[in-house]
């Protein structure tokens, strides 16, 4: 039986996967820098910022991961380990922001986006466990976790910068109002 990991079938696929990784890493760390004290001051912004950080340098490492020449089987557990660890902080640090309801809301804490990560966690590891098994679908379902995550990382940091904007247009409001009664 022929199996879905042939490197050279994947290359051009993965170099572009990594290089968009890559990419939107710098543009968050530009974005989140403009808007540092916006961040700073919410935990909720800080935290979100962060994991798209975490995702981001996972999605790279995979990139990385898939482009090394390396047995099948060592592919697969590298990529179940380290979606297995992102698993777990991400779970715990979902329950830490979803216990203070107001700051999630605030932060603009999504359920679906959360729920989203999660699952393309478990597809990462499944295809890992596919590719330590030597199967044919091991490596199309970490793809598909793969992308989810970068379109999941995209609508975060928009919906974040949605968010520090809205914040700081309020903040304006209010000096122009406090400008009007004084004057």
């Amino acid at each position: 039986m022929e199996h879905g990991y042939q490197p050279e079938q994947w290359r051009d696929l993965y170099v572009m996967l990594g290089t968009s990784s890559a990419a939107l890493i710098g543009l968050l760390f530009v974005a989140t820098s403009l808007h540092l004290d916006e961040i700073v001051s919410n935990r909720v912004y800080r935290i979100r910022a962060l994991y798209n950080s975490i995702y981001l340098i996972m999605t790279l490492i995979h990139a990385a991961l898939v482009l090394m020449p390396q047995p099948m089987i060592w592919l697969g557990v590298e990529i179940a380990a380290i979606n297995c660890f992102v698993l777990l902080i991400s779970i715990n640090v979902y329950k830490v922001v979803y216990s203070d309801g107001e700051e999630a809301r605030r932060g603009g804490f999504s359920h679906y986006r959360a729920t989203t990560i999660i699952i393309a966690l478990l597809m990462g590891i499944g295809g890992g466990v596919g590719l330590a098994c030597q199967s044919s679908w091991g490596l199309y379902l970490e793809t598909v976790s793969y992308v989810t995550f970068l379109v999941s990382v995209v609508l975060n940091a928009w919906s974040i910068m949605l968010g520090v904007g809205e914040a700081e247009n309020a903040m304006k409001a209010g000096k122009a109002t406090v400008r009007k009664k004084r004057g």
